[in-house]
């Protein structure tokens, strides 16, 4: 057998797995219709953790206390700021009785760890259903508590939600991020509607303070200086007492990173923590990844070369078409409509980026949250 026959039935086998993944498992979520739930009215603890975030939580902030719902409590965390963070946070509390502030002290042991504050603050709150988001992050709706809230139901103990960047104009650093987090949601939400939930979003992500107790929080992982969301789900998420929530009112929003290198950092943290999901997850995974990146090197051989080129040509539009209707449909459900139009070449961008932050985090360790 050639070097060639070889690519040939590499790119066969490799067509075959996306595509079991496309109709699998994302066609699911892809044309998945919002579920509308009777409106539940159990008490909510919003809990915000903030380090240096004085100027954020001034902005959005008062998107969260505008809330349109009967009674929930902001736990905001002030997690050993240097800046005006903690006054600004005693400047909104006099205004708003639901407010509790957790005022947090650097301790040596988990300096630069989310997961210590976080759980000072989910002690320190007084009802037993907790919404997260953080301090750079806004609602898109007044009944963003509403929707989260009203898919704790047939003994569901955590909700995924949805999380997006706002929109900046004629950058290409905006769009492959916000590509980035479309193609994130459509992996977790799709694994989680088919029974295997592996990670959720800090920034719209809800459990219940028994559910967070029982897995005694973040032990297992405490010494991971990232991962506070998607470890904990990877956790203790299962087919039974996990919902998804993709209504639009239940969407946040926060504020992209603006430069390339800032954003290099941000996901070197992020995916440093997917090597401690479970085994069959990081199986899932890392096939999806490969299969992606083996798609576009054997296509790409075949086509120079033409060899077999019908054959070639039909399998690599067969996905194309599978790919741009999952993801074109997928960035429309999520309110990224702009998106489509650049689809393939934003995730040729994104397999070069992912695959160089794996190789530097072999290399070298990211740095805390903050």
């Amino acid at each position: 057998m050639s070097l060639l026959d070889f690519v040939f039935y590499g790119f066969i086998a490799v067509v075959v797995i996306q595509v079991i993944y496309f109709i699998g498992f994302f066609w699911k979520f892809t044309f998945l219709k919002p579920e509308r739930t009777v409106p539940k009215s159990m008490d909510i603890s919003v809990i915000i953790c903030a380090k240096n975030e004085a100027e954020n939580l001034k902005k959005f902030l008062p998107s969260v206390l505008s809330q349109k719902y009967p009674n929930f409590e902001v736990v905001l965390i002030n997690d050993a700021s240097t800046d005006d963070t903690l006054e600004v946070i005693e400047t909104f509390a006099a205004e708003h009785s639901n407010i509790k502030i957790v005022d947090v002290k650097n301790i040596e042991a988990f300096w630069g760890n989310k997961k210590y504050p976080l759980t000072l603050g989910i002690k320190a709150s007084k009802y037993d259903y907790l919404l997260f988001t953080d301090a750079d992050c806004k609602p898109l709706s007044k009944y963003w508590i509403q929707e989260m809230s009203n898919c704790f139901v047939n003994e569901k103990s955590i909700v995924l939600g949805y999380s997006g960047y706002s929109k900046i104009k004629n950058s290409f650093l905006n769009k492959l991020i916000r590509y980035e987090t479309v193609v994130t949601a459509v992996q977790y939400l799709s694994f989680a509607k088919t029974g295997i939930p592996y990670m959720g979003v800090g920034r719209n992500l809800a459990y219940t303070k028994e559910a967070f107790f029982k897995a005694n929080g973040f032990i297992n992982h405490i010494k991971v200086r990232s991962g506070d969301d998607d470890l904990f789900v990877n956790q203790v998420a299962t087919k039974s007492n996990t919902a998804i929530c993709i209504t639009e009112d239940s969407f946040t929003q926060s504020t992209p990173k603006t430069t390339f290198n800032d954003w290099i950092k941000q996901k070197r943290r992020h995916i440093s923590t997917a090597k401690h999901y479970k085994l069959s997850h990081k199986i899932l995974l890392a096939l999806l990844y490969s299969t992606q990146l083996l798609y576009w090197v054997f296509a790409t051989i075949l086509l120079v070369t033409t060899f077999k080129w019908q054959i070639v040509v039909a399998l690599f539009l067969l996905r194309i078409i599978l790919y741009y209707t999952i993801f074109g449909a997928s960035s429309k459900k999520l309110d990224e409509k702009d998106l489509v139009l650049t689809l393939p070449l934003l995730e040729v961008f994104l397999i070069i980026i992912q695959l160089t932050i794996f190789i530097n985090n072999l290399i070298s360790k990211p740095n805390h949250w903050k």
